[in-house]
């Protein structure tokens, strides 16, 4: 053999044999039984004892009919999980080998080969575990031993002398929603809910990356690449970055080094709606002796964000300036796409956020009653323009302080700020949701009788927690440019006047509070990051809630147990009948009930946005599902668009029209999300159901960058002479070639003096077809197993629309408002 090849031969082998390298176990075979069984079951991994219980067939899908209540055996019971693995004589050459959980949920004994090794005692932290010394040759065995979470918080919450909140789930660091919400089931869950797996290693690691962005123009971006190493024996190495070398002697043990690195005439990540997401890819690799030892990759972008809140004379502002420029913030609140988060597919993430970018949203905001998502969930963000405001894992309850609490909750922050710092979208780290008002206005310590002593503890236990702990862990493990912190959201609690004047709001006084929709007009804040009302799934998803065939009834107990707000139906009835004919047949309610949540929404979100800039931002509560429900989400369990999401996206255009009613006059608002200033020529039209032109009139208009002003008024007087309950206004603007249009109505949906519209489907071809009417259609609903471009939308006379379908479909069923009048 040529001596050079042999070299290179033997020059890759070691290159290889010193790489760092992980493997998986989650593809071994898993087992799992209830701790009192003798009885080994199959398991899949990352899963959860609920989902091995149903492969198995031992449960009733928990989703379908009631069988919720008849699942909620299992949080009471203990759980353990095994795995036979080998490991080749070659593996245990390497110094070392880390056996790594990336997710356990949530009180767990490990042992290895029979060996204990740790206790665990957080979902959401990360569990790294040095096993040379463990392992053998050959077979091992792995065993996790799951404790009752609910078990385990009651034991927690008896060192509490007084009766927290929600106990025992606020003393258990996991997914909060799983112990039911009014959205959402109760299935409090069990199992290795993350990859786990072993990682091989040599001398040192890279244990982590931070990229510091120190200074930002169009000429130069210039970054700090923080890297930790952890070093088994003291030497010279050398970090690459995107092949740039620098060496360095490193110490026995973990090494802190900073990097400096340029990226010239860089390309800015900007947010969705002002341009494209650019990312920078970075390589770091670290070497000895021209080995490769450990690599690591980051995916960077490059923009600056601030919070600004500066007092003024109406109270404090609450806004994001991105890459300079005051930012407009439209978009919903997330929670998690699944009852049994190890379900959610990385095709879910992907469809969810695309379908947030394409409603035009900028900002989804992490609840904290869910899960610190998937890495999926980020970088789909990072790449799709959509900024996050990341709630820590703390909701609307009273948390504990004792030490123990505070180390473990330190060390999950760490672990997510570890993980998830570097990516672009990531705009706000918040404290928690919702527990500021929950101590000032929720009433707990009047209803569980708290001393004076007692109150001033739970305000002790939230100062430690969220105004010491968290921001000191910020602090200590971002980088500066990263570390934007708020305490709680809201910060101040609907009902008390500051709310709306500074800091940033939820608004509940529609739905909780049963104010009418035209309230959302009056009580707009600085930043609306909670508001919402509720609207029953398509058709098809509501159909999911059934086992066999579908009794679509609204007195059907499946239906009933879908709808987990303890007066859901009686508000959504009382609010349908104010706006509505409520109609007696399901799939009508069905429809009615979705056009009643994009009404109140599409209400609040222009009442909003016209009140731009002292109003800065709306998330709506809430984007999505995390099964099949009733619920106040825009899209539904199955990814269904629901009418409201259909509203928000025409809501949340970068240009809207929006009217406002006063007593004499109906004021027409232009909003201008975008970045440049240009003219419109606009005006209005007064046009009857039938098509006949009853009035007009012109205007031209000066649009200013980032605006939101009034452009112009139509005098009631004007008007007067029409019998306004059979005619709608057509506001426009046009612009070169494109025109913007507003439709508004002057009377409530259920007072409009509709006729039967004649509407025809015409194929274009086979995922494409054109509709059209000869008379006002209200409200056009297309129903189909497919996705339709556009639905739940109004029809002028003599007009038509194009309507593109996600796959072609042989039938398409319609539905209008005159249809449920009758």
């Amino acid at each position: 053999m040529n001596k050079t090849i042999l070299f290179a031969f033997f020059f890759i082998q070691n290159i290889i044999s010193a790489q760092f390298s992980e493997r998986s176990l989650a593809s071994e075979k898993w087992e799992f039984k209830n701790s009192k069984e003798h009885n080994w079951l199959p398991a899949k991994i990352p899963g959860t004892v609920h989902l091995d219980l149903l492969d198995n067939k031992l449960i009733p899908d928990p989703f379908k009919d009631g069988n919720e209540k008849k699942v909620q055996w299992i949080e009471n019971e203990n759980w353990d999980y095994q795995t036979n693995f080998k490991i080749s004589s070659k593996e245990l050459e390497n110094q070392n080998i880390d056996l790594v959980f990336n997710g356990l949920d949530t009180f767990s004994e490990i042992y290895l080969n029979g060996k204990f090794l740790v206790k665990t005692d957080n979902m959401f932290r990360k569990w790294n575990i040095a096993v040379k010394q463990y392992l053998k040759a050959g077979d091992n065995i792995l065993q996790i031993k799951f404790k009752s979470a609910v078990n385990e918080g009651k034991k927690l919450a008896e060192k509490v002398p007084f009766t927290m909140p929600e106990s025992p789930r606020s003393f258990v660091r996991k997914a909060q929603y799983q112990f039911g919400w009014d959205w959402g089931p109760r299935l409090v869950t069990a199992g290795i809910w993350k990859d786990v797996q072993l990682n091989f290693w040599n001398n040192a690691k890279i244990e982590n990356v931070k990229v510091e962005q120190k200074n930002l123009t169009k000429q130069k971006a210039d970054l700090r690449i923080q890297t930790e190493i952890f070093a088994v024996k003291e030497g010279k190495y050398k970090v690459l970055i995107n092949n740039q070398s620098q060496d360095f002697s490193l110490k026995k043990g973990k090494n802190k080094i900073e990097i400096p690195f340029a990226i010239e005439n860089p390309n800015l990540w900007q947010p969705n709606g002002w341009g494209e997401a650019n990312l920078y890819t970075l390589k770091i690799s670290l070497q000895q002796d021209s080995k490769v030892l450990s690599d690591q990759e980051e995916r960077i972008g490059l923009r600056t964000i601030e919070l600004v809140q500066q007092k003024d004379g109406k109270g404090k502002s609450f806004y994001f300036k991105v890459n300079g420029k005051p930012l407009y913030i439209k978009g919903s609140n997330w929670i998690p796409g699944d009852s049994f988060s190890p379900r959610i597919t990385k095709e879910k993430y992907q469809k969810l956020i695309k379908d947030s970018k394409e409603a035009n949203m900028n900002m989804l905001r992490i609840w904290g009653g869910g899960i610190y998502e998937d890495d999926e969930f980020y970088k789909t963000c990072d790449e799709n323009g959509i900024l996050v405001w990341q709630d820590f894992m703390f909701a609307g309850s009273f948390y504990p302080s004792d030490e123990a609490f505070l180390n473990n909750v330190k060390e999950e922050v760490k672990d997510q700020l570890d993980r998830l710092q570097n990516h672009p979208s990531i705009a706000l780290w918040c404290g928690n949701n919702e527990i500021d008002e929950a101590i000032v206005n929720w009433g707990y310590q009047k209803q569980f009788k708290y001393s004076k002593e007692d109150s001033l503890q739970v305000w002790k236990d939230y100062k430690k927690v969220f105004h010491e702990l968290i921001p000191n862990t910020l602090k200590d493990n971002l980088t500066a440019d990263k570390n934007i912190y708020w305490p709680s959201s809201p910060s101040i609690g609907w009902g008390h006047k500051e709310s709306l004047t500074e800091g940033d709001s939820h608004y509940w006084g529609v739905w909780w509070g049963e104010q009418p929709f035209d309230i959302y007009n009056e009580k707009v804040g600085r930043f609306m990051s909670e508001y919402g009302f509720q609207g029953m799934s398509s058709l098809e998803t509501t159909k999911a809630m059934f086992s066999g065939k579908a009794d679509l009834n609204l007195q059907n107990s499946t239906i009933k147990a879908h709808e987990k707000h303890v007066r859901g139906w009686e508000i959504i009835n009382e609010y349908m009948k104010r706006d509505y004919t409520i109609p007696a047949d399901f799939v009508q309610y069905n429809y009615v009930s979705q056009l009643l949540q994009a009404r109140g929404m599409q209400t609040a979100i222009e009442a909003h946005r016209r009140a731009k800039p002292y109003n800065m931002g709306t998330l709506y509560w809430q984007l999505n599902d995390c099964w099949p429900v009733v619920s106040w989400s825009s899209i539904d369990y199955l990814g269904n668009w629901k009418a409201l999401h259909y509203e928000v996206k025409r809501s949340f255009e970068n240009l809207l029209i929006s009217i406002a009613e006063t007593d004499k006059s109906y004021d027409v608002y232009i909003i201008n999300d975008l970045l440049n200033d240009f003219k419109v020529d606009s005006g209005a039209e007064l046009i009857d159901f039938n098509g006949k032109k009853l009035w007009s009139m012109k205007a031209a208009v000066d649009l200013k960058a980032g605006s939101s002003e009034k452009q112009f008024e139509i005098k009631k007087s004007d008007l007067a002479k029409f019998d306004l309950s059979k005619a709608v206004l057509k506001v426009y603007s046009k612009n070169n070639s494109v025109q913007h249009e507003k439709l508004f109505f002057f009377a409530k949906p259920k007072d409009l003096k509709l006729s039967k519209p004649t509407l025809i489907i015409k194929k274009i071809s086979p995922a494409e077809i054109e509709i059209s009417t000869d008379i006002l259609a209200k409200d056009v609903y297309l129903i189909g197993d497919t996705h339709f471009s556009d639905n739940f939308f109004d029809l002028l006379p003599g007009t038509s629309k194009i309507i593109s379908l996600s796959k072609p479909l042989e039938k398409i069923e319609l539905l209008s408002l005159w249809d449920t009048l009758q």
